[in-house]
């Protein structure tokens, strides 16, 4: 195929991708209302399944604020034109998310005819890993890490004279970034299988940098959830750390690596 023929087929899997992230985020956008009291103001609410699961724990120190049984997070919209834009950006990116397969999908279908039969066998394995361990990571995010991080931030004040008001901006910035974060962190198992395959990376290195990967895993989980107690830095970090040791797992040792 020429250079032109290409770029024709390219704009082929583009259109065919964006009219269905379009066609999705109209269905959703119909739904908004129902699908904002429902999912994504659940943690809102001290009936959210985490916070039930936390009530039945004894009292850990320092989790006063995650294990209240009747607080409730208030938001406040203070931009008129917020609620709109707000349930036309949320449908869209839920659309994405919702569509991940299949725009790897398209991806894939694109650049399969310039693949050998083994390039081809990684490409489905990774397009299948790929979106199933962003979508692990994008729902302990929502259903861990956020809730913590906005219980505990909403909790914490300058003053008992100065309560907080959270606005509904910041509560979706939070929470999408959040769940963004952690959907990329639980690449981490796939990115180290595939720098494997390229021989760049092997076992050894894991193990050689395992006390320094402890200390950057931990100084990246204290910036993904900024509280102070110990046991939502954790809540956190595990998760991470099991992943770096999956990796070092799918990784072969460097005297096996085949040239």
């Amino acid at each position: 195929m020429s250079f032109w023929a290409h770029v024709d087929e390219l704009r082929g899997v583009l259109i065919k991708g964006a009219a269905l992230v379009v066609a999705l985020c109209v269905v959703l956008f119909a739904f908004m209302p129902a699908i904002f009291h429902v999912v994504i103001l659940a943690p809102c609410r001290a009936d959210f399944p985490l916070y039930v699961l936390l009530r039945k724990i004894p009292a850990i120190s320092g989790m006063d604020g995650v294990v209240c049984d009747n607080m409730q997070v208030q938001l406040l919209n203070m931009d008129l034109a917020a609620p709109l834009l707000l349930h036309f950006s949320t449908a869209f990116w839920l659309s994405v998310l919702i569509c991940v397969p299949v725009l790897l999908a398209l991806v894939y279908s694109f650049v399969n005819p310039g693949l050998y039969d083994t390039e081809r066998r990684y490409a489905r394995v990774g397009v299948v890993a790929l979106s199933g361990m962003f979508y692990i990571g994008v729902i302990v995010g929502y259903m861990l890490v956020f809730p913590l991080t906005l219980r505990f931030l909403y909790a914490y004040q300058v003053s008992a004279d100065v309560p907080n008001v959270i606005s509904l901006n910041s509560y979706m910035h939070t929470m999408m970034m959040l769940c963004l974060c952690m959907g990329l962190v639980f690449e981490l198992p796939l990115v180290a299988w595939i720098l494997g395959k390229c021989g760049i990376l092997h076992r050894e290195f894991f193990s050689r940098y395992r006390r320094h990967a402890v200390v950057a895993l931990l100084i990246m989980s204290a910036i993904i959830t900024p509280t102070s107690d110990p046991f939502t830095l954790m809540v956190v970090f595990l998760p991470v750390y099991i992943l770096w040791e999956a990796g070092a797992l799918l990784v072969a040792r460097k005297k096996n690596l085949i040239e």
